[in-house]
């Protein structure tokens, strides 16, 4: 018989025990930190009818949402009309239309679930992934930017990253510099989505980028002077922070003049005004380049950047995307943080805490005959009812060795032995795992005297 192939889809992955750990302290930090931030949780199926995902993520999204065909008589027509689920923040906007009348004017959810996306996965990009999102519904603050941005640096903080950034912009700057450019509104969609992909591609390959999308070459080159003069990079100097983040903002003044969209610096401004007090404010660096390519972006951008890693997550304020589905207007911002990227670079950098890596028991019970089957049982339940973590090596272990290398590889620091001898003398062998002292205990008094063992505080 062929052997059949074991490998999961391309771009998903299995999660043994030890990577389920890692993801569960992850995600316990991120819940803690969200909570204490007064987020509260809520969850959406894993797919969507697919009128409701398509076109609210724009070009470059559209493409890489996984549709699902019609099932049944249609099936063979490659008719869709669901969709995987692509992001946390549609579903939201679909949420929060049809309980409008359920949830408070301003509502405040955190939400930790898988998406899919037809993506080419790469190191730490894959096509399933968890989204770890805050949003906050209902308010046009920049309260809620800065409020968000704070909570944001504190879950990196638990989680013991230091040498993050937190790149910022916003939406109708992007507008006025590529108005002051001279690129027309109609091509402003294209470049955005060439803009976001700056890191990838470098300067080169945006001004191909705006060239094969039909933006005149003069507008490309004064897009690319403009960027490099707010940041304070000299014309044939190397990519850089020249300039603090004061400076930049007066150079996105400068740049935009009398422009409507110059109020779009002010609300930046305030927003890096209202942080300053946190801990978070010296990873903030305003970069006029961040575009974040999803298309129902309308204010304030946000993105999580780690030297050599790539982006972490991002977010920013979207208070048009809800009127799609509610027919008015919806202010709205949001933050999510990637799940596995972040793991992944903790992995790497030897970042989990021990007790997240591995599969630690306290105790371990072990029978040397099978007529010890249920006292060994018996004693791991009572030890159970006492709190502890307790594993039953599950075969008779004559030989001793093979129940003693399972406990010390289950990371026990106790081992309660049942034979013959001690069901006669009503006795339990109990065995301290990092002393190498063994002890004969009453069977009546084990459980107590484990407890002690293992925490010398313990009244029990």
């Amino acid at each position: 018989m062929a052997a059949s192939n074991v490998q999961p889809a391309r771009g998903t992955r299995d999660f043994l025990p030890a990577d389920v750990r890692r993801r569960e302290h992850v995600i316990r930090v991120v819940r803690e930190v969200y909570e204490r931030y007064g987020y509260e949780p809520l969850e959406t199926p894993a797919f969507e009818n697919i009128e409701t995902l398509l076109g609210k993520y724009g070009e470059e999204g559209n493409r890489l949402i996984f549709k699902i065909l019609r099932r049944g008589e249609h099936e063979a027509s490659g008719e869709t009309d669901l969709a995987l689920r692509y992001d946390l923040t549609v579903p939201l906007a679909r949420v929060i239309a049809q309980y409008q009348n359920e949830l408070p004017r301003f509502f405040k959810r955190y939400q930790i679930q898988p998406v899919w996306r037809a993506d080419r996965p790469a190191r730490g990009r894959f096509r399933e992934f968890f989204q770890c999102d805050i949003d906050a519904i209902g308010s046009t603050s920049t309260v809620v930017e800065a409020e968000q941005i704070a909570a944001v640096g504190d879950v990196l903080a638990a989680l013991g990253f230091t040498d993050f950034t937190i790149l910022v912009n916003h939406r109708r700057i992007l507008t006025g510099l590529l108005d002051a450019g001279g690129v027309p509104p109609a091509q402003h969609e294209a470049a955005l989505v060439a803009l976001d992909k700056f890191d990838k591609i470098g300067e080169r390959g945006v001004v191909a980028e705006f060239l094969s999308r039909g933006i005149d070459e003069r507008a490309a080159s004064r897009i690319i002077g403009m960027l490099r003069d707010i940041q304070g990079i000299p014309s044939n100097g190397p990519s850089g922070a020249a300039l603090a983040n004061g400076e930049r903002i007066e150079m996105l003044r400068a740049c935009l003049g009398e422009s409507p969209h110059r109020s779009a610096v002010e609300n930046l401004s305030e927003i890096l005004g209202l942080v300053s007090k946190h801990p978070v404010a010296r990873h903030l660096s305003v970069n006029p380049r961040l575009a974040r390519g999803l298309s129902y972006y309308t204010g304030a951008i946000m993105e999580i950047a780690v030297e050599g890693i790539g982006s972490l997550g991002g977010g920013g304020r979207y208070d048009n995307l809800i009127g799609m589905f509610l027919g008015r207007e919806v202010p709205a911002c949001g933050f999510s943080l990637g799940l596995e990227r972040i793991i992944v670079v903790m992995t790497e950098r030897g970042m989990f805490p021990a007790t997240a890596e591995s599969g630690v028991v306290d105790a371990v019970v072990t029978f040397m005959d099978e007529e010890s089957k249920a006292e060994a049982l018996g004693l791991a339940s009572e030890l159970r009812a006492c709190g502890l973590k307790v594993d039953v090596y599950p075969e008779p272990s004559r030989k001793f060795d093979k129940a003693l290398k399972y406990a010390t590889g289950r990371g026990a620091r106790v081992m309660g032995i049942f034979g013959e001898n001690e069901r006669q003398k009503a006795e339990t062998g109990v065995r301290n795992l990092l002393t190498r002292e063994q002890t004969s205990v009453k069977r009546s008094e084990t459980a107590a005297f484990i407890v002690r063992l293992l925490n010398p505080t313990s009244s029990t």
